[in-house]
């Protein structure tokens, strides 16, 4: 069933892909796999709060949970709720410390919240540990420019 899920998430028909995930569920309540990307999939219609219980319920089944735990840290950037967002990404940090998206999310955040130095450090983690992660490429070159912006600005000032 979760691949029937999959396939109605890749042609975008997430209203049948949520279906088939409460059928899951509701025969077996705690599948970790059916919570995840229920989550996902409510995340990506932008029904965050729905999306952050679910990773919870994730987290307290099983607490060192990468994929939930970055899930709702990427929830709350999208609601720019950065600091939590921060905090998500450290726990996976503690986890796995060699997990470039935790990284390249904590760089996003970073950057969002203005501090476009500490930004692009984690961007450099990242590609430290995949040099082709286009995520934290792209989001390095955005935060530098930004950051040569900033202080000619602030020399003319």
């Amino acid at each position: 069933m979760l691949e029937l899920a999959y396939q109605f998430i890749e042609e975008e028909n997430y209203d049948d892909a949520l279906s088939i995930y409460d059928k899951i569920l509701q025969n077996e309540p705690n599948n970790i796999s059916a919570l995840i990307d229920k989550g996902v999939t409510l995340q990506n219609l932008g029904k965050f709060k729905k999306a952050i219980i679910l990773f919870d319920k994730v987290i307290e089944l099983s607490p060192k949970n990468i994929d939930a735990i970055l899930n709702k840290g990427t929830c709350f950037h999208s609601q720019k709720k950065y600091m939590e967002a921060i905090d998500c990404y450290d726990q996976v940090l503690k986890l796995d410390k060699k997990c470039a998206f935790a990284f390249a999310y904590k760089g996003l955040s970073l950057g969002e919240s203005g501090n476009l130095e500490n930004a692009i450090q984690y961007f450099k983690k990242a590609l430290s540990i995949d040099k082709q992660f286009d995520l934290a490429i792209v989001s390095k070159q955005t935060a530098e420019e930004l950051l040569k912006s900033k202080n000619k600005i602030s020399k003319r000032l």
